[in-house]
């Protein structure tokens, strides 16, 4: 959605690896924001955009007007399934379907081979994979591996929202989620509690969820899994990953 960081330069760079040439798409999709979210205020930096694409490898940036892809509101779209009624879905009612509704007709528009999803955005990234997966689209999905701030902070272009003391708090969720990866011995029970009570220190940090799920965002038991976060820090609210082996009662 713009505001590209180095993050997103890395996804850039992954499909230049992988493609002849490398598309980059720039949209600010309204069907994905919720009433009273940040969809107004959202940063639009297209010029430094084009920048960051251009020397990250990428070929063209497409950034369309919402006109360009709607001349009228949809009336038909994407429903995400279970996954719009779980974490992120459940917080944010339609925004699954906004995502895959909008992904779908930029594929459609585009026809990509390969497409590239950051693992920052886990849920977003099963939905867009159960998507493609389910409706037979012939595209290719990558995951790229989450970018961090050397305090460990997910790089998000919601960062630049927070305050110096917000940003300076929000680093104890990668220390949280590395506390619970540690714990994975423990089982499902021990690395929450682990991952818990490393957050919990931080009083400013409030949580939404905390959880160990499989790649289909059902829970997990055992095996490789990971352990997802979503909390508010100030006035923003921030996601995050962390892959975790986990042992089953049976494993241990």
């Amino acid at each position: 959605m713009g505001a590209l960081h180095a993050g997103h330069a890395s996804l850039i760079r992954l499909a230049r690896e992988r493609a002849d040439h490398v598309v980059v798409t720039v949209f600010v999709n309204p069907l994905q924001f919720g009433a009273g979210e940040d969809f107004e205020r959202y940063p639009r930096t297209l010029d430094a955009d084009v920048a960051l694409a251009s020397a990250a490898g990428a070929d063209v940036v497409f950034a369309p007007q919402r006109s360009d892809i709607w001349p009228t509101p949809p009336r038909v779209t994407v429903d995400a399934g279970p996954l719009q009624h779980v974490y992120e879905g459940a917080v944010r009612p339609g925004h699954f379907n906004g995502v895959c509704t909008v992904v779908l007709a930029l594929f459609h528009l585009l026809r990509p081979q390969v497409s590239v999803f950051g693992e920052k955005d886990a849920q977003q990234l099963a939905a867009i994979r159960a998507m493609v997966r389910d409706l037979a689209v012939p595209v290719e999905i990558l995951g790229a591996p989450i970018v961090r701030e050397p305090d460990g902070l997910a790089m998000s272009s919601r960062n630049r929202y927070l305050s110096s003391a917000d940003r300076q708090a929000a680093a104890v969720l990668a220390r949280g989620l590395r506390a619970g990866a540690a714990a994975g011995r423990l089982g499902r029970e021990g690395v929450l509690e682990a991952a818990a009570a490393v957050i919990a220190a931080e009083p400013s940090v409030q949580t939404d969820y905390l959880d160990v799920v499989t790649a289909d965002f059902e829970p997990a038991r055992s095996g490789s899994a990971r352990i997802i976060v979503a909390a508010r820090v100030g006035g923003t609210r921030l996601l995050d990953n962390m892959a975790v082996e986990l042992k089953g009662a049976d494993d241990r």
